[in-house]
């Protein structure tokens, strides 16, 4: 017994194979994505980040065993967050629904909440940074999430945030 497939299966296959084979490839260096639940998902070069309006600051905290101390220059992931302008479902609170995963490039991944960074709740300044010290990061980007005692979501060298 031989198998045909319609067409049409054939062609939504070749598709899907194509979707899941190009999706898995992470940016290139300095270079990061924003997907998920958002009406314009973003493609980010350094370039382009470089032309949004800075924050800069300077942390001191705990990098494993370390610490580390720093003056980090980026772009508020907020900001970013509002340029892909996240699909909300209505209905009280249900922006509050969401949340970011931001993943480094050897797949280490945070999450944050959405009220986390939203102004009209915590509005805490968290960088997508390019600069530290007044020198560009040697490795792509780098999350910096101020307040938290040890860096652990501070991840480095950024290729994709998610809003789920």
């Amino acid at each position: 017994m031989s198998w045909v497939l319609p067409r049409c299966v054939l062609v939504a296959l070749t598709a899907l194979f194509l979707s899941v084979a190009c999706g898995a490839a992470d940016p290139g260096p300095n270079e990061v994505t924003l997907t998920g639940v958002v009406e314009n998902p973003l493609h980010m070069t350094a370039e382009g980040l470089r032309a949004l309006p800075p924050t800069e600051l300077t942390l001191d905290f705990m990098a494993g065993t370390h610490p580390e101390k720093g003056t980090f220059k980026g772009v508020l992931l907020w900001k970013l967050v509002n340029l892909a302008a996240v699909k909300d479902r209505g209905g009280k609170g249900s922006s509050l629904l969401h949340s970011i995963i931001v993943t480094g490039r050897d797949g280490y991944a945070v999450a944050l909440a959405i009220g986390e960074i939203d102004p009209k709740f915590e509005g805490k300044t968290v960088l997508l940074a390019y600069d530290q010290d007044g020198r560009p990061l040697q490795n792509g980007f780098r999350l910096i999430v101020p307040g938290d005692h040890e860096g652990g979501r501070n991840v480095r060298d950024v290729v994709r945030i998610d809003v789920q």
